[in-house]
């Protein structure tokens, strides 16, 4: 009887004594919604990390667009990560 009475004042008290309103984010953090909504002006560099200004940033990006992005391998490499891949497949298909 005295531990059903002892539950529910700690259970009585716990209601008056907690917070209302603990799990929300502080007043002053801004809603992802709003940054989403933000027009960036300034970015950085993905090379060197320098601020960049928007135009810098989207000739940097046309420039680096530009570029080859698969370098030339000899082909006997070319083959042996082929054969690599080939058998990372099988064994991804077969449980032995």
């Amino acid at each position: 009887m005295k531990q059903s009475g002892f539950l529910s004042l700690v259970i009585g008290l716990s209601f008056v004594v907690a917070e209302p309103a603990f799990c929300l984010p502080p007043p002053e953090d801004v809603p992802e919604e709003v940054l989403r909504t933000e027009i960036i002006t300034e970015a950085r560099s993905p090379i060197d990390g320098k601020v960049l200004t928007a135009a810098q940033y989207a000739q940097l990006q046309a420039r680096l667009a530009q570029r080859p992005t698969s370098p030339e391998l000899n082909p006997r490499i070319q083959e042996l990560i082929f054969l690599l891949r080939l058998r990372h497949l099988f064994r991804t298909l077969t449980p032995l």
